[in-house]
């Protein structure tokens, strides 16, 4: 017995080693390489000059007022794009969900974004958001309201990303949550409706809990997605103005590989990897004492 199991042990790993391979040559082996690096002054273009230098990186780190700057402004992207993207895909998937004429047609509408390049997104609202001749200004105008900044203002470029974020990415959580209605068996509605309540009734006794799963899931990956931030804000305001879109991710790029400071990224990127696992463990906590 202790055999056959062994023959077929091997006979799954075989199968999986394609992908252990490869977990581990892009995953696991540049995280640790990257754990190594913080510790040392490694600059790209000297790799061989590279020594140990201890915690020197992290010193430096916490003094940076660019680092720290990223990491006020991820948790404001996160705390704002993710109410805004989950409401979004909930209210659209509601509005889908009955059988209407068009239905398909509003389908491919708000999911089309999703399909779409962050680059080709970022470009389009670029020219949208023009503070002198784009054409949300425009719009403003005409209803009375006075051009705004938008992206070249510190106060609302955050805020013009999250909004762009979670344009973008809503119809992904849509198609999710419609999946999660449509598996809400109908009896349970009829017999509400036999017991006098309203759709709002509907809605919070029984759409909502019996959607607690799939929400639970669309949170996590969508708060995963967040916290990568990095291509919106370096096609449409290259981390400005005055840092305020300033992200990690892309903060890391930039010392990385534009200053070529491997060792000083690599304290970000070991920094930024706790904090990112701390406020997983939270989340999958509580959503562990909510069930």
């Amino acid at each position: 017995m202790k055999r056959i199991n062994l023959k077929e042990n091997l006979v799954a790993y075989s199968f999986m080693s394609p992908a252990l391979i490869l977990l581990g040559t892009f995953l696991l082996l540049p995280a640790l390489m990257a754990v190594y690096y913080a510790f040392t002054d490694y600059y790209l273009l000297t790799p061989q000059d590279k020594k140990f230098i201890g915690l020197e990186n992290f010193v430096q780190l916490f003094n940076d007022p660019v680092f720290l700057q990223s990491l006020k402004n991820i948790f404001i992207f996160v705390i704002c794009v993710i109410p805004i993207q989950v409401g979004a895909a909930l209210g659209l998937a509601l509005l889908i969900n009955k059988n209407r004429r068009g239905n398909l047609f509003f389908k491919v509408a708000y999911f089309s974004p999703v399909v779409l390049s962050l680059v080709v997104i970022s470009v389009l609202w670029l020219y949208l958001l023009n503070p002198s001749d784009g054409m949300i200004n425009a719009i403003l105008e005409k209803v009375g309201i006075e051009p705004q900044p938008f992206l070249t203002s510190p106060d609302q470029a955050m805020y013009t990303i999250v909004f762009v974020s979670a344009w973008q990415g809503a119809g992904y959580q849509m198609l999710i949550f419609l999946a999660g209605l449509q598996n809400i068996p109908s009896s349970v509605y009829e017999a509400s409706k036999i017991d006098g309540a309203n759709n709002w009734q509907n809605f919070l006794h029984i759409t909502l809990p019996l959607l607690k799963p799939t929400s639970i899931l669309i949170m996590i990956t969508t708060l995963i997605a967040a916290f990568k931030l990095i291509i919106q804000p370096m096609v449409m305001t290259q981390g400005g103005p005055m840092n305020s879109t300033m992200t990690p991710v892309y903060y890391i790029y930039q010392t990385g590989f534009s200053d070529r400071l491997i060792g000083y990224a690599s304290a970000m990127t070991v920094v930024f990897g706790i904090l990112i696992g701390i406020v997983t463990i939270i989340q999958s906590r509580i959503s562990k004492e909510d069930e």
